[in-house]
Formats: structure tokens, sequence, C-alpha cells
């Protein structure tokens, strides 16, 4: 009996110590007595019945008592195996006092049991006990229920309105894509018109118009002689004298109209019964001479331009639209430009022309647009950004373009569940514009989205998804 008594003593002392060096994990030392007494008493317990049924083994502690832990048997890098921690003494403290084995110390009323401990800094490291990391940060428990839904994220109330998460509803409606090209200005190639002579001429004065100046219709440009058209005008003074019918007169006529005689001069030498030396060539419409060539003295050949002329009360708008998006513009489609060289300001055009071509070197198509320019201010050449209109869709599902996470290989949206949880989709996407993207696959009208704060989520999805990969076995033994 004294020996026994003896050994108790040792016992209680030990318990004491391991009281201790528990109390000092959990922070605190208020359930240190209660502590000592449970331990103590299990120590008597075992040093009576040595021999007795003990259990299953828990797990494994370090055997200096620090704060390792493992679920199967090992040994420190010294080679010291660690201590096996059964099933009738493993005794945890609780908020209330210790609390025996086989008791709800690794159960919360509120989340379920407790699987086990993860670490907080989110490294993949677990543990099936409470425990401290290397800064002295408990290990925070996963509890029954959080990995039973492996495609949803739970995540605090708390946290989700700290983080700023903002859900928005998918809804029904019509994406329209808008189709942001570069383009320039061009001259309508309707009001351009150039002064060539038809046959052989000689100029004898040009009038005092260069490159640059505005004309008018009908203003005078020069002044030329040519054989052919003399030959030409007294035929046709000759029928008219002779008396020659009307019917059988307009061959001569006909013939100095082309040879690029006027109206006007006709009328002339049918008055005046004589040929001009110098015939007067006018412009034949009013806009800015683009080009002026002729030269007093000069001896032009049949087809050389010697004035282009060019109304710039309206131009084109040649934008480069790339191969993949030439399906989505229509003709008549709205479009807006900004001409680089008047900033602040837009412009409103239709789609006028597609070119039914498509540039090897740029796999663009040119898209010409229609702009009124009363006041001349577009100048050829000039470069713009042009926005044109996509064909309208039909109604499909669709979301901000801020709820989708998209990787270049997937594209995903987080559902919100409520309460604080919620379920990565992968989606199928289609148009995107004005700000919203169509869900052809993965989403319903009227689920809500996050569409703010996603980063959170998908961090807290990929820890999650850690963690479960190195969740703990319990081993029989």
């Amino acid at each position: 009996m004294k020996t026994a008594r003896i050994t108790a003593m040792i016992l209680l002392v030990a318990a004491s110590a391991s009281a201790g060096f528990w109390a000092g994990r959990q922070g605190g030392f208020e359930s240190l007595a209660a502590f000592a007494r449970v331990d103590a008493a299990q120590s008597v317990k075992q040093a009576n019945d040595p021999e007795g049924d003990r259990g299953k083994i828990l797990y494994y502690r370090h055997p200096d008592g620090k704060a390792a832990y493992s679920a199967v048997a090992t040994k420190t890098a010294e080679g010291t195996p660690f201590v096996p921690v059964y099933e009738d003494e493993d005794v945890m403290l609780g908020e209330g006092g210790p609390v025996p084995p086989g008791k709800s110390a690794s159960t919360s009323p509120d989340n379920g049991e407790i699987l086990y401990y993860r670490n907080p800094m989110g490294l993949a490291d677990t543990s099936p006990v409470p425990k401290k990391d290397w800064m002295g940060m408990d290990y925070i428990p996963v509890y029954e229920g959080d990995g039973q839904d492996d495609s949803a994220i739970r995540i605090s109330t708390g946290k989700v309105q700290r983080t700023g998460v903002k859900t928005e509803k998918a809804a029904l409606g019509v994406v329209n894509r808008s189709i942001d090209v570069p383009g320039s200005v061009a001259l309508d190639e309707r009001l351009v018109s150039v002064v060539s002579p038809r046959v052989e001429t000689f100029v004898e004065t040009v009038a005092d118009v260069t490159t640059g100046d505005r004309i008018e219709a009908g203003g005078e440009l020069m002044r030329v002689y040519s054989r052919d058209v003399a030959v030409a005008g007294a035929q046709f003074l000759l029928d008219l004298s002779s008396g020659v019918p009307a019917k059988a007169m307009s061959g001569s006529r006909l013939r100095l109209k082309n040879l690029g005689v006027s109206d006007a001069v006709i009328s002339e030498m049918e008055a005046s019964r004589a040929v001009p030396e110098s015939i007067v060539v006018t412009a034949p419409l009013g806009g800015v001479v683009l080009e002026r060539s002729a030269v007093p003295g000069m001896m032009a050949a049949p087809g050389q331009v010697l004035f282009r002329i060019a109304d710039l009360s309206r131009v084109w708008v040649i934008a480069d639209v790339p191969e993949y998006l030439a399906s989505d513009v229509a003709i008549g489609a709205k479009s807006a430009v900004r001409i680089r060289g008047l900033p602040g300001k837009e412009f409103q055009g239709r789609v006028d022309q597609l070119y039914p071509e498509i540039r090897a070197r740029t796999r663009t198509t040119q898209v010409r647009i229609e702009l009124a320019n009363p006041d001349g201010i577009f100048l050829a050449n000039m470069y713009a950004d042009v926005t044109i209109d996509g064909k309208a869709n039909v109604e499909t599902v669709n979301v901000p373009d801020a709820a989708i996470i998209d990787t270049g290989i997937r594209q995903t949206v987080f559902v919100d569940l409520g309460e604080g949880r919620f379920e990565p989709r992968d989606v199928r996407i289609g148009t995107r514009g004005g700000g919203r993207t169509e869900i052809l696959e993965g989403v319903s009208a009227g689920e809500s989205v996050v569409v703010a704060a996603n980063f959170l989520i998908d961090a807290e999805s990929n820890l999650n998804a850690a963690f479960s990969a190195f969740e703990p076995e319990v081993t029989e033994q």
C-alpha cells in the first residue's frame, strides 16, 4: 500500500505539470485545477490497472511535450518515437473546464462535430487535435457539414459584409454588341469630277484657280483651242446656213457634244453663226479643287487630267472591321464617329455599304458610313474612331460583365445560394455588349450572381479544395 501511495503522489505531480502545459497551450490557467484532478484520476486508474483496456489510439504526441501531433505513428528528427494517446486518456479543455473522453469536446452546438483543424494561414497542413502554428496562432476547426457540399463555398456573413461582396440577378434581355473599330475619312466617289480633253488640245489661258480653292459649278477654269473642235464647229454652222433640216443637222451638233463642247458654247455658236477662236472650259460641279495640272501654253493629250474637283458636302468614313465581327454588322446600323482631329465631338451616321471582300493582309472588311459635311470640317484621310451597333439578338439570360471570371480556358461565375454559401458555376458565354454578357449555359434567369469581390470567394474556393485534399484519415489500431 505504501508503494501504491508513493506512486500515486508521483503521478499527481506529473499530472500537474501536464496540466500546466495544456493550459498554456489553451491560453490560460483558470481551469488548471480541474484539469489536474481529472488527469490525476486517470493516471491513478492506469497505475492500478496497467493491463486494462485503454481503447484505441487517437493520435500521437511529441515525446518532449512540444505542440506537435501526428495521426499515425512517427518519430522526431532525433529518432525518438511519438507517444501514443489512448482513448481513455484524451482530456481536452473546454469553455467550462476539462472535458472527459467521449464527451462533446470536439462538438460545437451550432456547427456540429469538429472533423479536424486546418492551418490558419491557409497552408496544406491539418491536425486531428487543437494546435498552434509556429507563430502561436490557433488552428481553425472544420466542423461537420463544412465539407458536405464540395461545390459550395461557405463564408461568414461578417466577412461578406466587410469585403463588399455584391450580387445581382441574372436577367432576360437582348445583348447588342458594340463594335469599336478604327476608320478614316474618304471622299464620296460620286462627288468627285475630273476635267480632261477628249482630243488633243492647246491650253491658251488658265483661270486664277489653284489647288484648295473653292469654285462654283459653271465657274471658268481655262480657255483652250482644238483643231478637231474647230472643224466640227464649222460643219455645224454650214448645216445651219444651208437650211439642212433639223433632224439631219442633229449629227453635227452631237459631234460637238462628243468632243466635250458644252451646250452653252454650242448655243453661242448658233446665235453668232461663228466658231469661237477658243473654247471656255467650266467646272462641272461646285467644290474644292483637289488638283490642277493645267498650265498656259501646254498641249494636253486626250484624257490627260487638267483639274480634279470634289464636292465635300458629303463624305464617307471607311471603317476596318475584323473578319470575325463582320457578320454582326448590317446595312443601316447606327454608328457613332469620333474624329481624332476634332476632339470632344461625336457625329452620328449609318452604315451605307459593306464591301464584299476580306483583305488578305489585315483580315478585315471595309464598312462605309456616310456623313453630311455642310461646313466642310471633315477632310480626306482624317483618322476616326467608329462605334457600330451590332445586330440585335433574341432575348437570352445575361449577367454584368463583372460577374465573369475568365481564365482564358474557362469562364466561371459565383451563384449566391444564401446564408453565406456561394457555388462556382462554369458557364458558356455568348455576345458581350453594353456592360452585359450573354450566358448560353450555366445560369438561369433570376439567380443571383456575385458582381463584386469575386476574388475573395475564388480564393476561399481554392483553399477549401486544398484542405479537402489533406483531410486526415482515422486509422484503427
